[in-house]
């Protein structure tokens, strides 16, 4: 692509092109999925949903995704991510059609990130804060598939709530748009806007009463392209917070991955075992509605994709701070801040007991306290 605004035009209608391919695609997917018996009927009491639907969604958003991309692209790299993401999808169908090993699911996952690694994907170095750069040398491509892999997987880990991973993978990915943009990534800004108007599509079918799920074809695809456009949109530049802007944005999955695999190992079962430990079970566990639960999540993810955003668009320290910079950028950190709290209290994440060690509860009875409340 040629440089100007075309490029910037280029991802506005590649988003609006996505948006569209999204809602036509994804009834005709349902439908096949319907005729193939390809069904999420489990009603394991982890299961969320009452009633059986339809999977594949993901091919719908692949479709949504590829279409207008192809149009756009020009350099290996380029197809490297979209070879990638169409072998993931893949991968993740295989499996919503007949369950694999996860070990051999891992090397399929660790197969396909080894691709866009191959060809100049990579997280070359890390930028940090007053710290400065550091080069990553030969280990610069176990690092990126390490990155890409964990990155599918804890996106793949919170597909457990009607329209939640579609829903952040939305709003992940438009953020992603705007800060590759502005750092003038505009090959990974037009990509990540065609991503994101996808997912937006697909969450027209997605959200609570969901007529159709992404299942793993589309968690894996969408989980491996934010991880590969966080490289190539952000990770790659030479922006002094370039590491702060994917661990904030992406701190959602993240988190939920991380306290699930630490209660899994607490009570010594498998990582890759299926429980109710997920935030979205949590809420739902304290008597929150499918749609509360994944607006409440929406809300956390935007506080924090706003955050990245005035990090990186309030005027840097280079040239001064101004009482005006330093007033936003404070009050937009403890917005974020405070909602990440107040979420951590609604998952009652943090029980009685816990406050009662760290001296912030005292003198309270026990015995009064909820049952909920006392357990690990």
């Amino acid at each position: 692509m040629n440089g100007g605004l075309i490029d910037y035009q280029a991802a506005v209608v590649g988003f609006a092109v996505a948006f569209l391919l999204a809602v036509l695609l994804t009834p005709v997917v349902s439908q096949a999925a319907w005729r193939a018996g390809v069904v999420d009927a489990s009603t394991e009491a982890r299961r969320l949903h009452e009633r059986p639907t339809p999977l594949l969604g993901g091919l719908a958003i692949l479709g949504a995704i590829a279409i207008p991309a192809l149009a756009l692209g020009h350099d290996h790299g380029f197809w490297g991510i979209i070879a990638g993401a169409a072998l993931m999808s893949a991968l993740g169908a295989v499996d919503d059609i007949r369950p694999l090993h996860p070990g051999a699911k891992l090397v399929g996952l660790i197969l396909i990130a080894s691709i866009p690694a191959s060809l100049g994907i990579t997280i070359d170095h890390i930028t940090l804060p007053v710290m400065g750069a550091f080069n990553l040398g030969s280990w610069q491509y176990p690092v990126t598939i390490i990155w890409i892999v964990a990155i599918a997987n804890i996106v793949n880990f919170i597909d457990g709530l009607d329209g939640l991973a579609a829903g952040f993978c939305a709003i992940a990915s438009l953020t992603f748009a705007i800060l590759s943009a502005s750092l003038g990534r505009v090959d990974a800004a037009a990509i990540s806007a065609i991503v994101a108007g996808a997912a937006f599509g697909f969450l027209i079918y997605n959200f609570n009463p969901a007529t159709i799920f992404m299942g793993d074809s589309g968690s894996l695809m969408l989980g491996y392209l934010l991880a590969a456009l966080s490289i190539q949109g952000v990770l790659k530049t030479a922006a002094a917070v370039s590491l702060v802007f994917p661990l904030i944005i992406l701190a959602l999955p993240i988190l939920d991955t991380s306290f699930v695999i630490l209660k899994r190992l607490k009570y010594r079962q498998p990582i890759y075992q299926a429980d109710r430990w997920h935030f979205h079970h949590r809420l739902a566990n304290v008597g929150l509605s499918q749609r509360r639960t994944a607006l409440y999540l929406y809300g956390w993810c935007c506080s924090l994709s706003v955050l990245a955003l005035a990090i990186r668009f309030v005027p840097s320290h280079r040239h001064g701070w101004d009482p005006v910079a330093i007033v936003v950028l404070a009050g937009l950190g403890a917005f974020a801040v405070g909602t990440s709290l107040y979420v951590i209290y609604l998952l009652e994440i943090l029980k009685v007991r816990h406050l009662q060690a760290l001296g912030l509860m005292r003198g309270r009875d026990s015995a009064k306290v909820p049952q909920s409340e006392r357990a690990a």
